[in-house]
């Protein structure tokens, strides 16, 4: 099957190499002339232009998304929108906001052109173990892309069965899943990362309290110098915590213990806040994952404002002096 693949960061690339690995022919296009030879030394057919991208297709054409959310993929989309016929399909492998698949779903229906909303997981690593794809779209275009999805999916592979499982039929034992309507793919998705923020939060919290056991608050005699880098290593074998989260965590400091290289700060991409959004507009309790998004907010303060009206109530109401820091 062709594909155009706008986009050729990390994942883009990638994806085109597992496509075409697999068979499919990819038509690329990347603003970065080297990214698209690159692609092209290994059996891409390469574009200098989103024009181009689109006269190399053959009708009707699919043509994959793979740019950062909000205006890169608003431009890009919409870009298409103008140049594409009848019949094609535009498909947003990215993390944009679930409202705007269902906002340009709706414009491109109008000139008959499909949209689908792909939420891909797999980072870096998709290449070898394949992309957990979340799909929104009418059920005859994502059917249709059945086989791109397919190829790109990680499969079975070793996981095993769910019980019962096998009376269910379906694609999500292979690695995708086509949600509902457009939109839905990206819905999903978002809640998706949501659960990662507060999955992460609490191991990075964990992993905390273990390293602080040795410190001088603690008493003497309840100090314990723990082996950090050895419990993320034993966690991964047999754990109820086992988990690719802890096992890219036992590989963090076993190449540097104490993630010197590290400040500390964290920035969001979007999904959590928007995870929260829905989940205030739904009247959900979200404690957890409300909680490790607002951690990585003052992830990037020496001190908050906040912090600093706290010291002044307390040495105003009281006469508490704040400790000296450092050495």
């Amino acid at each position: 099957m062709q594909l155009g693949m706008i986009g050729l960061g990390r994942m883009g690339a990638n994806m085109a190499r597992r496509l075409m690995r697999a068979g499919h022919r990819c038509v690329v296009y990347d603003r970065s002339p080297a990214a698209v030879q690159t692609l092209v030394g290994e059996g891409a057919q390469g574009a200098d232009s989103i024009a181009a991208l689109i006269a190399r297709m053959q009708r009707p054409r699919h043509v994959w998304v793979m740019v950062p959310a909000g205006g890169p993929t608003e431009s890009t989309v919409a870009e298409l929108g103008d140049k594409l016929e009848p019949g094609d399909t535009i498909i947003d492998g990215g993390n944009s906001f679930f409202k705007d698949d269902v906002r340009r779903a709706k414009a491109l229906a109008g000139k008959q052109i499909n949209y689908v909303d792909a939420g891909t997981s797999g980072g870096v690593f998709g290449l070898e173990r394949g992309y957990c794809m979340m799909v929104g779209g009418d059920p005859e275009t994502v059917k249709r892309l059945d086989p791109i999805f397919k190829t790109l999916a990680p499969g079975r592979g070793s996981v095993e069965r769910t019980p019962g499982r096998e009376q269910l039929g379906g694609t999500a034992e292979e690695g995708y899943l086509h949600c509902g309507p457009a939109g839905s793919g990206h819905f999903v998705k978002m809640v998706h990362n949501g659960i990662e923020y507060g999955i992460m939060q609490a191991l990075a919290e964990g992993f905390d309290i273990l390293k602080g056991a040795a410190n001088p608050t603690v008493a003497e005699e309840h100090r314990f110098a723990l082996p950090v880098a050895d419990i993320a290593e034993v966690w991964r074998r047999g754990s109820v915590l086992s988990s690719w989260l802890v096992d890219l965590t036992a590989k963090a400091l076993v190449e540097d213990p104490a993630l010197s290289k590290f400040s500390g700060h964290v920035d969001d991409s979007g999904e959590g806040r928007w995870t929260v959004n829905a989940a205030i507009e739904e009247a959900v309790p979200a404690h957890v994952i409300a909680a490790s998004l607002f951690t990585r907010f003052r992830s990037r303060e020496d001190a908050s404002f906040a912090e600093k009206v706290l010291s002044a109530m307390r040495f105003q109401f009281g006469g508490h002096v704040e400790k000296a820091t450092g050495g």
